[in-house]
């Protein structure tokens, strides 16, 4: 890849951080990871081609331009967090996604509980996630597991901490979450 392709890139991740609140390569690889999908399901459930979903995940391109997709991706991060706290199983999870790729979407606003749960307490793993994308927008992996071993002598639960959400899968910080909580 070169200069230029270089810097598309990194604008269109950029302009990708300000619409959805992270690149769409690190958010969709979380859903695959969360729900068990390889890219080619994902790109199904959402109603995108393969090709599609490969260029929004490597800044490529920049936009989803089709506002039901969009209303899909966050119909499917509603999806994984309900998994990820137990309320929803694998199986009644994948009747949802299909459920979910026959949706036709509505208004991209008027879910305004995409991220609570029933209480309208935020999901762990979205407190988790949160934690681990603005991590990731600081520094690379590499980066902060660097700075984990700086700190491991004098400062072990804090690099912990740094491995864990900085590095880490989300199902690990996930639980490292819920042992910390009093």
């Amino acid at each position: 890849m070169d200069a230029a392709q270089q810097e598309a890139t990194a604008r269109a991740q950029e302009l990708q951080r300000n619409w959805y609140g992270e690149p769409l390569g690190a958010l969709f690889r979380r859903l695959i990871e969360d729900l068990g999908l390889n890219q080619a399901r994902l790109a199904g459930v959402l109603g995108l081609s393969a090709p599609m979903l490969s260029q929004l995940m490597s800044g490529q391109r920049a936009k989803i331009g089709n506002p039901a997709v969009v209303q899909r991706v966050q119909l499917l991060q509603d999806l994984a967090g309900q998994v990820a706290d137990g309320s929803v199983s694998a199986a009644e999870a994948t009747e949802r996604m299909d459920e979910i790729k026959k949706s036709q979407g509505g208004s991209v606003l008027s879910n305004t509980t995409q991220s609570t749960s029933s209480s309208g307490a935020p999901t762990v793993k979205r407190v988790v996630r949160e934690i681990q994308s603005l991590l990731r927008s600081v520094a690379a992996a590499g980066d902060i597991i660097d700075a984990a071993d700086t700190l491991a002598p004098t400062h072990p639960e804090l690099a912990e901490f740094l491995r864990v959400y900085g590095a880490g899968r989300t199902s690990d910080a996930v639980a490292h979450y819920q042992s910390h909580q009093s």
